[in-house]
């Protein structure tokens, strides 16, 4: 697919590290399928997320599509076990026992939390690891050409696209004299985003705070923490809690009118402003293809992990005008999706 090729660098990459919840449990051996049959090929798909349109559209569909494609058939060839954490992370080990007792022959995970709790429960199932980001930082690779685990999968993010968000809020806020991160310490660790944003203050001229928040009963502290600082717009990194709640981010974002750039359009509801991210029906699609090479016999560590490279602006007007946001005409040009 030409949306995505090879990462020969890995530290073009975000880094982040989940903090997850240790497991005990080990998998049974895998066994390699030599190719589509009568006999079904059992997959697990694990995701903190919640099961709706948009992880439908974004990540199932074209996932199964993609499997179709390769003559995989749900029914006929093909079994796919999907569970959803619904945002809460404490319920990824439990929904990932379910899945081994399964014995499924490869593991799909979406996210961060998802392959943490995999690489510490088993180091033998193959794994296809969804939208992390820098696999070798978080120890589920040796190397981004030569995994030499039992892991492969593909990245959704690359160092500097937090940058780019922030540009974007600048060319749609001007004026804006002070920025933030929103993060889950559940999934993201402080200091390595603020390492990061360290440069970007440099580019973009506008201070940066990086602030964190676990879940709902953080959010009206950490929304006021940020009006009191005079914060004009705000990144909310792409998280399954942040996904769960985004309305009522997105309320306090219009709240204390903060213009907000987000991971994916699919988080934007109704009052995020902008999204700048890897296209996930790309990443979900190709990912297919690694599942089919480790079902026809392909050690997952001997596959090389995969870079997005498609990304999608898409921009809300009805947030902006809520926020008395005029949205320039070049940005609106170079947006893959304007909401009306």
């Amino acid at each position: 697919m030409r949306a995505l090729h090879r990462a020969t660098d890995r530290s073009d990459v975000v880094r982040r590290a989940f903090i997850g919840t240790a497991v005990t449990f080990v998998a049974a051996p895998w066994r390699a399928q030599a190719q589509p049959s009568a006999r079904q090929a059992r997959i697990g798909f694990l995701s903190g997320a919640t099961l709706g349109p948009g992880p439908t559209q974004g990540m199932v569909e074209p996932f199964t599509r993609g499997m179709r494609e390769l003559g995989y058939v749900e029914g006929r060839n093909l079994v796919i076990e999907f569970r959803w954490a619904d945002g809460k992370a404490e319920r990824l080990p439990e929904l990932l026992a379910e899945l081994l007792r399964l014995e499924i022959a490869v593991l799909v995970t979406t996210g961060i939390g998802p392959p943490m709790v995999a690489k510490q429960a088993t180091s033998t199932l193959p794994v296809v690891a969804v939208l992390v980001d820098d696999p070798v930082q978080m120890g589920l690779a040796a190397s981004i050409a030569r995994p030499g685990g039992n892991f492969t999968g593909i990245s959704g993010a690359f160092s500097g696209i937090l940058a780019k968000r922030f540009q974007l809020m600048k060319d749609i806020v001007p004026s804006a004299r002070k920025f933030a991160v929103l993060f889950n310490p559940d999934t993201a660790t402080q200091g390595g985003i603020e390492k990061d944003v360290a440069s970007y203050e440099r580019v973009l001229a506008v201070p940066v705070r990086v602030l964190g928040a676990r879940g709902p009963d953080d959010y009206d502290a950490v929304f006021a923490r940020m009006a009191s600082e005079e914060v004009d717009a705000v990144a909310i990194l792409a998280d399954p809690t942040f996904f769960v709640h985004r309305a009522r981010l997105g309320e306090l974002c219009v709240k204390h009118r903060m213009a907000s750039v987000w991971g994916h359009k699919d988080y934007l509801g109704s009052w995020g402003v902008a999204s700048y991210q890897g296209s996930f029906p790309a990443m979900f699609h190709r990912a297919a293809a690694l599942v089919d090479k480790i079902l026809k016999g392909t050690k997952p560590g001997d596959i090389a992990f995969e870079q997005v490279t498609k990304l999608d602006m898409v921009i809300n007007l009805k947030a902006a005008k809520a926020l008395g946001l005029t949205v320039p005409q070049r940005v609106l040009l170079g947006a893959d999706e304007v909401i009306e």
